[in-house]
């Protein structure tokens, strides 16, 4: 889970949005007991697995599994967090009841860590969690966080928001990601699944926590479901199926890329997904570099759909919109930097 955050402080809203907070839907305060019964059975841990390059290991790759959590949102759509999933090249989703459903990506927006799966059938007699506005939290209001903590899956956190954050984006220029700041215990596994409001209503998307031991320390982050609803449902789906690195700094001169140009060295790439498609190299050899545990050996992205990316990287948004628009069975175009030559890629957008 990223550890830094920047922050802005959020203000306190009104005294009346937080007493109608505290309403439920029949007009009277509800115990967390009762919220708990009421959107469990919506809740799902996400299970997935993707290839890796692991330390020292000259065989080749392996398949490894990873764990999140998420909540249905739809019959067939289960919210979740970017970086579950964004490069899996399986996705499975499990509900209370047992029953266990592939699933594929539909759309992923890494830069507000949310991601919408789409289940390959309809869960059997599951209710859909009610999306609420998370414009009308109240700092100090009581939330609910059920997920999959280290594995232990439906597990209940109660806590209070403590503060209503912005962070930007690592590439910059993407706008600012709006997040609700908790105390109510989260750890790794929790990413994706849901926060709740006592309405029994999701108002936000569990991203990450700022730990210095990786474990709860009280300081967690969700991204607020009015801004995953607004990438998600307001906007063309989009999955990359991409881990990159941005070359900036340090790192980009000892990889010689020219200050100018900018580019991204490639670390994952998910199966099926659009850059699986255009052949894009990943990452093969595990290193560390200026502390950081990186992949060397990816290509180099330097343009897409003939886009460059932009020595501070100010182009991202206009090439994830330009591909985003591509129909599938289209050609996408991407120049990369592979073998110390530049190389030209092409390949026909997959159909989802």
């Amino acid at each position: 889970m990223r550890e830094a955050v920047t922050a802005r402080c959020g203000a306190v809203a009104a005294i009346a949005a937080t007493a109608s907070a505290l309403l439920g839907a029949a007009g009277h305060a509800q115990s967390v007991a009762d919220v708990f019964r009421q959107v469990n059975g919506a809740v799902v841990v996400v299970q997935t697995s993707q290839t890796e390059y692991l330390r020292g290991s000259r065989t080749a790759p392996v398949s490894v599994g990873g764990l999140g959590s998420g909540v249905l949102v739809s019959p067939t759509q289960v919210f979740t967090a970017a970086h579950v999933v964004q490069t899996a090249d399986r996705v499975e989703v499990a509900f209370p009841s047992g029953e266990r459903i592939a699933a594929r990506v539909a759309s992923s927006r890494p830069m507000q860590d949310v991601a919408l799966l789409e289940l390959a059938r309809a869960a059997t007699g599951v209710t859909p969690a009610r999306l609420g506005n998370s414009d009308s939290v109240a700092v100090g209001e009581q939330v609910l966080v059920i997920g999959a903590p280290l594995g232990v899956s439906h597990t209940l956190t109660v806590g209070h928001v403590s503060a209503r954050r912005s962070a930007t984006g690592p590439l910059g220029g993407l706008g600012s990601i709006e997040l609700l700041q908790t105390d109510a215990a989260i750890n790794q596994g929790n990413s994706g699944g849901p926060m709740f409001n006592l309405r029994g209503e999701v108002v936000g998307i569990v991203s990450y926590i700022l730990s210095q031991t990786g474990g709860y320390q009280g300081l967690g982050f969700a991204v607020t479901s009015n801004l995953a609803q607004s990438v998600l449902f307001g906007e063309p789906p989009f999955w990359a199926g991409i881990e990159s690195l941005p070359l900036a700094g340090l790192l980009g001169q000892l990889l010689n890329v020219p200050g100018e140009q900018g580019g991204v060295l490639v670390q994952r790439v998910a199966q099926g997904s659009v850059a699986a498609a255009l052949g894009v190299r990943p990452g093969t050899v595990p290193a560390t570099i200026a502390g950081e545990e990186i992949l060397l050996g990816g290509d180099v992205i330097l343009e897409v759909q003939g886009i460059p990316l932009g020595a501070e990287f100010e182009n991202m948004v206009r090439i994830r919109d330009a591909v985003a628009a591509v129909r599938p069975g289209a050609t996408i175009r991407m120049t990369v930097m592979r073998d110390g030559a530049r190389h030209e890629l092409s390949g026909a957008k997959p159909a989802r």
